[in-house]
């Protein structure tokens, strides 16, 4: 995509995995960014390369509460909320914060994007699918969510964002995206943040049993981080009414077993883990495929990164992370000697 112009953007959640890499990309673009984050579970690390940048300005605030009144009068082009806790062990910590989180937080970056004349990005998920009986995923289908359940918190959190970004929508208030966001990987990925990748990388990494819940038949799409964030720009980008209205699913549609992962990390680590089998937690989706045609036709858009390179990367990063702990450097050392 040719970048006509300078914009001002804001981003929600700036300092977290997506968040942080989406940034970088808009930095490189010559865009100036504001990075709007609570540190919750986004890191400052993330930005430090970050510090010495000119056009980057980081804001620490929870988007909960109404917007510090000189957020409110900045002129945006863009607004990206990517500002919610995405990982099961964090949104579940505090399931009320999750939900007013996705549903205040969306509200008031809405009403920023309404003073400013911005468009808006909302980044949804494919948790909005819940345990999906439509296999894969198109955005036409409507879900099959436990709305009582211990992840409703965030699945129904997302499902209200959206709503309330398509009201706002129909009634002209504010341009509207709406990414719905598949699994995703890569660096800059907590290793507590308790999802299937870096779960099983830092425990191959580190030696420890490698926890495999339910049989390991279940499956996902693994998005690499570069291409996720090129499909959100993208999608901010681009100017025809098609997708005024029209959710927009990213991800990879290569699916895959978690065990067939659990082999390809154990592989490229050359880690003698052994693997552990826990009950699979409640209402987790047993198959996750998303279908990407409207992202292919309308933005075309499809990932580029192969599997095995993108856990490369990330295997190395997390090595390279834990470098600080006891038995780091050896690690470190040991992974990257086994990589392809």
């Amino acid at each position: 995509m040719e970048h006509r112009k300078s914009s001002l953007v804001l981003v929600a959640g700036g300092a977290g995995f997506l968040g942080s890499h989406l940034c970088d990309v808009l930095l490189a673009r010559g865009d100036r960014v504001i990075c709007l984050d609570s540190f919750a579970t986004g890191r400052r690390r993330n930005l430090r390369h970050l510090d010495r940048e000119p056009r980057f300005e980081v804001v620490e605030h929870d988007i909960v509460r109404p917007l510090p009144a000189a957020l409110r009068r900045q002129k945006f082009d863009r607004i990206y909320n990517l500002a919610c806790a995405a990982s099961p062990p964090h949104y579940q910590a505090d399931p009320e914060h999750t939900l007013l989180t996705s549903v205040l937080g969306t509200r008031h970056l809405l009403l920023t994007a309404e003073a400013a004349g911005a468009r808006l990005l909302q980044a949804s998920t494919s948790e909005v699918y819940g345990d999906p009986e439509v296999h894969p995923q198109p955005e036409s289908y409507w879900g099959h969510v436990n709305p009582t359940g211990p992840r409703a918190c965030y699945d129904e959190g997302k499902r209200a964002a959206e709503t309330l970004c398509y009201d706002y929508a129909r009634a002209g208030r504010v341009a509207v995206r709406v990414a719905r966001i598949f699994n995703t990987y890569g660096p800059r990925m907590r290793a507590d943040d308790g999802r299937v990748v870096s779960n099983v990388v830092c425990q191959a990494l580190s030696g420890d049993d490698i926890t495999v819940y339910g049989d390991g038949s279940q499956t996902r799409s693994f998005c690499y981080a570069s291409d996720l964030v090129d499909g959100l720009v993208r999608l901010m980008e681009h100017d025809t009414t098609t997708l005024a209205f029209a959710p927009v699913n990213l991800g990879n549609p290569a699916e895959l077993t978690v065990a067939n992962l659990v082999a390809r990390v154990l592989a490229m680590t050359g880690s003698r883990s052994a693997v552990v089998h826990r009950p699979l937690p409640v209402d987790d989706p047993r198959r996750r495929r998303p279908d990407i045609t409207r992202a292919s036709d309308v933005l075309g858009w499809s990932p580029k990164v192969p599997l095995e390179q993108g856990l490369k990367a990330t295997v190395h990063w997390f090595a390279d992370e834990a470098e600080d702990g006891p038995r780091g450097r050896a690690m470190a050392e040991e992974a990257r000697a086994a990589a392809p």
